[in-house]
């Protein structure tokens, strides 16, 4: 058996990644059955109960409103002394639409979908990549496998390889099937309708940004985890970017001030490259004031380019640097 199949098939058998697999379709399928749960499709008949939800709202409020006017002529005092002016709502001012459900919109609602399909993934495939690699290095298993096979770059970049075939072939899968579940809940509790194929190359485009996120999530925790030789390596450096340079720097630069300081954070870097472009706005700054627009904040808009580079050259950093400890460092 070639050593990409060994690596492919241990990848697959392992309970950690089936656990988390199943904790990933866990979340997911609760957002799809949430969302199911909040919309619905729009026919004559809920139409017709909101008109009657309507009417009796506004009959409600007319009822308020001749209480309101009672009160005020038996105590007008406290109502200013101008009890004729108080009086209900028109009927044109309480709308039908107020007491619909809303339906599921295909077109307009299944892009942010996406993006939450594919940040839970990345999430797992950061934590797969690490323990894949990590939990190797820390039981000795790395040591023994090169012994065998002392091939240090070539063993592994093949597990590089086979753990981003199978991240591939998971984002593939799921996101057809992601895609397939809300298409149903759409026919069946909203509308498909102006799904063109030009909505359809916008979704595919985000899918695919969203399967690059995974791949290099992957990839970095690959890395981390084989450079620090153990999972906890690559969990704790993570832990630390959330803990002290998502929360703490944002904390930090927003006392200080700093201009754009949104753009230091990676939300904007990963919304600059699921959404295509991402503003961040600076308040600190004063206003350009335009006698079209009013008071506007000076903005940065990071790409999707700008993104997908950034995202590119650090996985790139991590993984070479990887291969260079590896290369270099005694097998102990």
């Amino acid at each position: 058996m070639s050593l990409y199949r060994a690596e492919m098939r241990r990848l697959t058998k392992r309970r950690f990644t089936k656990f988390f697999v199943l904790i990933a379709l866990v979340v997911l399928g609760l957002l799809a059955g949430g969302t199911a749960y909040t919309h619905e499709k729009t026919t004559a008949k809920t139409r017709a109960a909101a008109e009657a939800a309507a009417d009796r709202d506004y009959q409600e409020q007319l009822q308020f409103a001749e209480q309101a006017r009672q009160e005020c002529r038996q105590n007008p005092s406290n109502f200013g002394g101008d009890c004729d002016n108080i009086s209900g709502p028109a009927r044109e001012d309480i709308s039908s639409d107020q007491f619909l459900t809303p339906p599921f919109d295909f077109r307009e609602d299944f892009g942010v979908l996406v993006v939450a399909w594919a940040a839970m993934l990345a999430l797992v495939a950061f934590i797969i990549g690490a323990s894949f690699v990590g939990a190797e290095w820390n039981s000795g298993g790395m040591m023994n496998l090169l012994l065998w096979r002392p091939q240090r770059l070539r063993v592994l970049s093949t597990k590089l390889v086979a753990l981003l075939s199978w991240l591939f072939g998971l984002s593939v899968l799921s996101g057809a099937v992601w895609t397939g579940l809300f298409w149903l809940i759409a026919t069946l509790r909203g509308t498909t309708e102006r799904v063109t194929p030009g909505a359809w190359q916008s979704i595919g485009l985000t899918g695919l940004r969203g399967l690059a996120l995974v791949l290099v999530a992957g990839a970095i925790g690959f890395g981390v985890a084989s450079i620090g030789r153990h999972t906890a390596a690559a969990l704790g450096a993570a832990i630390g970017v959330i803990v002290i340079f998502q929360f703490g720097l944002g904390i930090v630069l927003e006392l200080a001030r700093a201009k754009f300081y949104e753009a230091y954070l990676l939300p904007a870097w990963i919304g600059g490259w699921m959404l295509k472009s991402y503003e961040v706005v600076d308040y600190n700054a004063p206003c350009d004031y335009s006698a079209t627009n009013g008071c506007e904040q000076p903005t940065f808009t990071i790409t999707w380019q700008m993104a997908g580079g950034l995202f590119a050259t650090v996985a790139l950093i991590i993984v070479g640097a990887a291969m260079m400890t590896i290369r270099k460092r005694d097998i102990t």
